[in-house]
């Protein structure tokens, strides 16, 4: 009885813990708030894999995703609070999770249902409490901590895997531990249903710490305890979940700001998650091998046909422009060897007439010239070296006949003046040009 009674001390606690949440636009106090994404459906999640980005979004912290663990929201230090959420909303329904409790001082693993104006349904588990799991729910916010719930679980929460239901419908709410219904919430009982949860909800996913030094005292107290993040990581892990729309729209249109299940509106149509879940996936991308495999016969045996063609034409052109080669080769190869018998037969001639032909040069020539001088080739009668009577003068070269030669006259050219720019290597005159006489 004294356990049942700190039990219930520790409930109504948690209803303080709990209530503060906020929202982005209270339809009850606000104009203009948007309406609610709808769900319109039933879908679960193994959490082996990352879930869609589509669906679901991390409001803090990181979650962690792999087939061996599920889902990890784990705590490692001051101001870890990993939580994922829902980004469409469900219109009364059902949610199904398997948890598993994160244990440590001051840790809290949790579920939430929230609407836009704090209506809220809870599932908080204590990290110093290994066989108890607690309930709680809230209307429009108000803060009643009388509406909180202890059960008993003999086996315990942080050993193992446990499914916790909920449903909901706008007569009561049910809450469930491995199949076994533990509590019961009639909407007349909930203040006249002025209190009871019945406007769109998205539920969230998360861990947190309640022993926070930073934290008021009653929420520690709560928590049981300051929370030693040196004892750490603290990790809640969750197999999978269930959400069931128990409405069919593709969103939820707030009519008044009464915040009553009947203001309302149901829009027709698919939701923009239906839409998700329900599209067709990805056509992978076949290799290679199976798209040779898909082709019919007749195409198989066209490129065939074309590749063993074009094959065969460029080993054709190959093969010509290789005997085209070859016989450029043996065309260059001939010309080489002739040019080569022609310079020793060449050389043979320089030797045999006393010249090298490797050092053949002007000198060589005039050595020549002296050569068929001196054998008589010419006689002087032939040819004669031109002799000159003297010094050339200004009137030039004296023909034999008597007639004369004469250059006509040069124009007297001005030495350059300095350009005083680039030099063209004509250096100046020392003196004033002399007139040809």
């Amino acid at each position: 009885m004294m356990l049942t009674n700190r039990m219930l001390a520790a409930a109504s606690l948690l209803g303080l813990a709990s209530a503060q949440v906020t929202t982005k636009c209270d339809p009850t106090q606000q104009d203009g708030c948007p309406s609610d994404p709808g769900f319109g459906t039933d879908h679960s999640w193994n959490f082996n894999t990352t879930p869609s980005y589509e669906l679901w979004e991390t409001t803090a912290g990181h979650v962690t995703f792999d087939a061996d663990n599920y889902a990890q929201f784990t705590i490692n230090k001051q101001g870890d609070s990993p939580t994922i959420r829902t980004k469409f909303y469900f219109f009364f329904g059902r949610t199904e999770l398997w948890l598993k409790v994160a244990p440590g001082v001051g840790i809290v693993s949790s579920t939430m249902w929230l609407s836009d104006d704090l209506d809220e349904v809870d599932w908080e588990f204590l990290g110093v409490n290994n066989t108890w799991a607690t309930t709680n729910y809230f209307g429009k916010g108000r803060q009643d901590y009388l509406n909180g719930g202890s059960h008993e679980m003999p086996g315990g929460t942080q050993d193992d895997f446990h499914n916790y239901t909920t449903v909901w419908t706008k007569e009561q709410i049910d809450w469930y531990i491995d199949g076994n219904r533990v509590r019961t919430l009639n909407a007349h009982d909930a203040n006249n249903t002025n209190n009871y949860p019945q406007t769109p909800m998205r539920l969230s996913i998360g861990i947190w710490a309640g022993g926070d030094p930073s934290l008021p005292p009653g929420t520690r107290e709560w928590a049981g305890g300051n929370t030693d993040y040196s004892q750490g990581p603290f990790t809640m892990q969750v197999k999978s979940a269930q959400v069931t729309d128990f409405s069919s729209g593709k969103e939820y249109v707030w009519g008044d700001k009464s915040g009553s299940w009947q203001s309302i509106k149901v829009v027709d149509g698919n939701s923009t998650a239906y839409e998700a879940l329900h599209r067709p996936p990805p056509v992978p991308k076949k290799s290679l091998a199976q798209k040779w495999a898909d082709l019919p016969s007749s195409t198989k045996i066209g490129i065939y046909a074309g590749v063993g063609g074009a094959v065969g034409l460029g080993l054709a052109i190959l093969l010509v422009y290789c005997c085209r080669q070859r016989r450029l080769g043996a065309k260059e190869a001939q010309l080489a060897a002739e040019r080569e018998r022609n310079e020793r037969m060449e050389n043979e001639n320089f030797k045999r007439e006393g010249a090298d032909g490797d050092h053949y040069s002007y000198h060589d020539q005039d050595s020549r010239s002296n050569s068929i001088r001196n054998n008589s080739m010419l006689n002087n009668s032939e040819y004669q070296d031109p002799e000159a009577s003297g010094p050339l003068d200004s009137k030039g070269w004296s023909a034999p006949n008597g007639a004369s030669v004469t250059s006509p006259k040069s124009p007297v050219l001005d030495a350059p003046a300095s350009t005083g720019g680039f030099d063209f290597g004509v250096p100046p005159s020392s003196s004033p040009a002399v007139a040809e006489k």
